[in-house]
């Protein structure tokens, strides 16, 4: 047999990547409007007919031009080819476009309680938290990167997925270290002027602080309550307005996140981790964990990491 060696070589079948798995958590971010689901979108930008709200760390980055917004009833400007942080839980409207017409925005939806469990981003998740609008620098973020983010989640893949969330986590640390730049202030630093709605969400920023800070000790509402000298009810009652949960379920919740963290992070047993959540018993963390993500602790360790 002759073979000619300027032939064309077959080349070697690309390897598939593995099927996606489904994320467990699925109905837990459909329940509510707490937390929201991660996503990512690439769409034309458009003007919203009336202010919404939802549970994520929203990420805005306009290709072309400019967007006026309306948050928590005053103007903020969005200029292109920056990307643009804050808490979607504040009420915001996208009110005019200049020049955007051939323009593309894509957005990141990072849920709240994913955010909130980020560690070392000090005074960026004061701001965000405190209903700060935060511009990331160039050397933190790229539209070429963002695509590939985008396609990482088009992929349905879900590993894919947990990838772009830790870069995410990444981006975060080297803005916290690098610095930003402030569009809109946090509420403690703004002026008397846009008080009216300052005051409660200031209470309830000092009482997820608390709650994340001491996750793993016992927290009632009293206790959590007492953080910020108010009456138990009035502090509930609050804080369920402004965060669309009670705190109780907002307590176990990023339990739930912190145990989720232990269990793909370290190789502790999962009677340790669900001591180091702040679970008072192995039951108790087992029946809310089943609930949240249909899975045992020790099926999800299995199945989605090892």
């Amino acid at each position: 047999m002759i073979v000619d060696a300027d032939a064309p070589r077959p080349r070697p079948a690309r390897e598939k990547a593995p099927r996606p798995t489904p994320r467990p958590d699925r109905s837990f971010y459909a329940s509510g409007k707490a937390f929201g689901r991660f996503g990512i979108r690439a769409f034309p930008p458009q003007i919203m007919a009336a202010p919404h709200s939802h549970g994520h760390i929203e990420f805005n980055w306009l290709t072309a031009g400019r967007m006026d917004y309306v948050f928590d009833g005053g103007p903020l400007t969005v200029g292109a080819n920056r990307l643009v942080a804050f808490w979607a839980g504040i009420p915001h409207q996208t009110v005019g476009l200049q020049g955007a017409e051939q323009a593309r925005q894509l957005n990141i939806y990072l849920p709240m309680d994913a955010f909130l469990e980020m560690p070392q981003l000090g005074r960026l998740t004061e701001t965000l938290m405190g209903g700060g609008v935060v511009q990331l620098s160039p050397e933190c973020i790229g539209l070429e990167t963002l695509e590939r983010w985008h396609g990482d989640y088009r992929s349905g893949n879900s590993l894919r997925s947990d990838l772009v969330r830790a870069e995410i986590g990444t981006m975060f640390r080297r803005a916290a270290i690098t610095g930003w730049d402030t569009l809109l202030p946090a509420w403690v630093e703004k002026s008397a002027a846009r008080s009216r709605t300052a005051s409660p969400v200031r209470y309830v920023v000092r009482m997820v602080r608390h709650i994340v800070e001491n996750i793993a000790d016992p927290l009632t509402v009293e206790d959590i309550a007492s953080v910020v000298s108010l009456h138990p009810n009035y502090a509930t009652n609050i804080f369920t307005k402004v965060m669309h949960i009670s705190i109780q379920k907002f307590v176990t919740r990023m339990r739930l996140i912190r145990a989720r963290s232990l269990l793909f992070d370290s190789n502790l047993t999962v009677a340790n981790v669900a001591f180091q959540a702040g679970f008072s018993s192995q039951s108790q963390f087992y029946e809310h964990f089943r609930k949240a993500y249909g899975l045992t602790p020790s099926q999800l360790r299995r199945d989605t990491i090892g």
